[in-house]
C-alpha cells in the first residue's frame, strides 16, 4: 500500500502563498458584493481569470489536449472547484461576514480528508484521522451556533452553503488526482478555468440578466482582483500543490485563510470579531492538527 503524501518545503510555501491569496478573495467579493450579485461575480471571476492564463500557457508553448474525455472532466473540475463554491460562498456573504465563511470554509480541510480517505487508496482514513474529523466537526457545530442548528433561519442557511462549498471543494481535488494528475498544472488550471467560464455564462445570464458594466472604481478593482490575482495566479499553484502533497493535504490551506480574511475583514470592513467563531474555529484548527499527524509525531519524538 503506498505512502500517505506528505507536504516538503516546497509546498508548505505554495500552501502559505495561497492562503494569503485566497484569504484576500473574501474581503474582495465582499467589496463587489456592494453593487452585483453572487452569481454575476462569479461569471466574472472566472472569465476575467482566462486571457492571463491563456497568455501564460500561449508563452510557454504548452499544447492544448485533444481528447473530449479531458475536456470533459475539465468542465466537471471547473463545475466542483470553482463554478459551484464561488457562488455558495458569494451568496452566503450577503449574509453573513467575511471572516465567518473564511472560518466555515476552514471546514473544508476536515471534509477533504473524509473524502479523499473514502476514494483515494494513497490517502486512507486512519483512527487518527477520524478522531480529528470528530473535533473538526465539533469546531463546525460551534462556529454555527445551537441555536441557528436548531431555527434553520436563513443566516443558518448561509452558513450551510460554505460548508457546501467545502464538500465541493473537496470532491474537486479528488476529481483532479483521480482524471487530471497526467495532465500539466498549467493546462489543468486553463481547462478548469474554461470549463466553469462555460457553465457560468448561460448559469448567470438566466438568474441574474445581463450584467451591468456601469461599476464604481472599487468594483472593478475588486472584481479584477478577485480574477487575476485570486484565480489565475492560484490555479496554477493548486495543482503543483496536488502533484507533490495530494488531494488532503492541499485541502489544509483552508486553515491558514481565516486569519487572513478575518484581519481584512476587522480593519477595512467594520467586521466584529465573534469570540464563539474564533473557539470553533480553533477546534477545526487542532482537528486537523491531529489528521496531519506530524505536530504528534514530533511531540512524541521529544517525549
Amino acid at each position: 500500500m503506498a505512502p500517505d503524501p506528505k507536504i516538503d518545503l516546497t509546498s508548505a510555501i505554495f500552501l502559505m502563498v495561497l492562503a494569503m491569496i485566497w484569504g484576500s478573495s473574501f474581503f474582495l467579493a465582499a467589496i463587489a458584493l456592494r453593487e452585483m450579485p453572487p452569481i454575476t461575480i462569479t461569471l466574472f471571476r472566472v472569465v476575467l481569470a482566462l486571457p492571463a492564463l491563456a497568455l501564460f500557457i500561449w508563452i510557454k508553448g504548452i499544447a492544448l489536449p485533444r481528447s473530449l474525455t479531458i475536456w470533459g472532466a475539465y468542465l466537471v473540475m471547473g463545475a466542483l472547484n470553482n463554478a459551484i463554491p464561488f457562488s455558495l460562498i458569494f451568496w452566503s456573504q450577503t449574509q453573513i461576514t467575511s471572516g465567518m465563511a473564511s472560518i466555515l470554509n476552514g471546514a473544508t480541510g476536515v471534509t477533504g480528508v473524509i473524502v479523499a480517505g473514502l476514494l483515494l487508496g494513497d490517502e486512507r482514513l486512519s483512527a487518527r484521522k477520524l478522531t480529528g474529523v470528530i473535533i473538526g466537526f465539533f469546531g463546525v457545530a460551534l462556529t454555527i451556533g445551537l441555536d441557528a442548528l436548531r431555527n434553520f433561519d436563513i443566516r443558518s442557511l448561509a452558513q450551510l452553503a460554505v460548508l457546501l462549498a467545502g464538500l465541493s471543494y473537496s470532491l474537486a481535488g479528488v476529481w483532479a488526482k483521480l482524471r487530471l494528475a497526467r495532465q500539466s498544472s498549467e493546462m489543468n488550471a486553463l481547462g478548469m478555468l474554461l470549463g466553469s467560464s462555460v457553465l457560468m455564462i448561460p448559469t448567470a445570464l438566466w438568474m441574474d440578466g445581463l450584467p451591468s458594466f456601469n461599476l464604481m472604481m472599487s468594483t472593478w478593482s475588486a472584481l479584477l482582483a478577485l480574477s487575476v490575482l485570486c484565480t489565475s495566479v492560484p490555479s496554477l499553484l493548486y495543482f503543483k500543490i496536488l502533484k507533490r502533497a495530494g488531494s488532503g493535504n492541499l485541502m489544509l490551506v483552508t486553515l491558514l485563510i481565516p486569519p487572513v480574511a478575518i484581519g481584512l475583514g476587522i480593519t477595512f470592513l467594520g467586521e466584529p470579531l465573534q469570540v464563539a467563531a474564533l473557539v470553533g474555529f480553533a477546534l477545526i484548527a487542532l482537528g486537523l492538527a491531529v489528521v496531519d499527524g506530524r505536530l504528534w509525531e514530533l511531540l512524541h519524538s521529544r517525549r
